[in-house]
Parts: C-alpha cells; sequence; structure tokens
C-alpha cells in the first residue's frame, strides 16, 4: 500500500485551483474546502460572508514517491497571483486569500523555502501566507468537480 499525504492550498476560488491538481500525476484526490476560520460547522454561504474566517481550499491527497510537496508548491506558485490580498481575478474576500496550510514540520520548511524562492521571482510584496492546517470543512458537492464536471471555466486559473 502507496504512503499518501496531505496537502492544503488557498489559491482564490477553488474550482479552478482542484480542476488544475486533479490533473497532476500523483495526485490521487483533490477536494475542495474551507480550512483557517473559528467555526466547527460551515457553509459556502457563511464562508462568502466573510465571518468565518475561512479560505476556499483545495485538499490533496497524493503520492510523493510519484509527486514532491515541493513540486505541488511549483504548481500553487503558478496558478493563481501570490501578490493579491485577499482576492485573485475578479473574486475579493478573505475567503480567497494565498494560503498554504501545512500538516507538518517537514511541510513548513519546504514551504517557507518555497516563499522565498517566490519572493525573488517576483516584483511585488508576495502576500501568501503559511499556516497550520486545521479543520478541513469539505465543500458542498456541487462544489466538487465543478469544472470537469460543469465544463464551466476554471475561475482566475492561470497556466
Amino acid at each position: 500500500m502507496k504512503k499518501v499525504k496531505l496537502a492544503t492550498f488557498g489559491g482564490g476560488c477553488f474550482w479552478g485551483v482542484e480542476d488544475v491538481y486533479q490533473k497532476q500525476e500523483g495526485v490521487i484526490d483533490a477536494v475542495s474546502g474551507y480550512m483557517g476560520g473559528g467555526s466547527e460547522s460551515v457553509t459556502y454561504e457563511e464562508v462568502g460572508g466573510g465571518k468565518t474566517g475561512h479560505a476556499e481550499v483545495v485538499q490533496l491527497v497524493f503520492d510523493p514517491e510519484t509527486i514532491s510537496y515541493e513540486g505541488l508548491l511549483d504548481i500553487f506558485w503558478k496558478i493563481h497571483d501570490p501578490t493579491q490580498v485577499n482576492k485573485q481575478g475578479p473574486d475579493v474576500g478573505s475567503q480567497y486569500r494565498s494560503v498554504i496550510f501545512v500538516h507538518s514540520k517537514e511541510q513548513r520548511a519546504v514551504a517557507e523555502a518555497s516563499l522565498e524562492k517566490a519572493k525573488r521571482e517576483h516584483d511585488d510584496q508576495i502576500a501568501t501566507q503559511i499556516e497550520d492546517s486545521s479543520t478541513f470543512h469539505r465543500a458542498e458537492d456541487y462544489h466538487q468537480n465543478y469544472v470537469a464536471r460543469t465544463g464551466r471555466g476554471a475561475c482566475h486559473v492561470v497556466l
């Protein structure tokens, strides 16, 4: 049995982020959800209202023998604008913040090194936060696999 790991990223609207990661070799599952807020039970409407403190995130289950955490971070930096504060594309609000939720001390070290690299590659200040992971709240079913299921665009995601 493969030893899998978790990674959780917030890069704006979770639909496009989820879609990109679902297509990556080594990503076993990508699930849209919410993390980083204070409520134990949360809905899309509550998060969108900006009162829970949660970010829209995608939680990945990945095979580190196929894709490294560093490789996942490389994708993260490419698919959104990490210099935007509480927004991505047309989406505005703290739920769209750029954030890396780490699940271990090792992930924190890799994420911090990756952040330093990103700072050298951007002229503007990086807004991305690195936070310890907290309770992951799976988003409602209608948000899961949204781009693949509906054929609609992938929000702000750039490649």
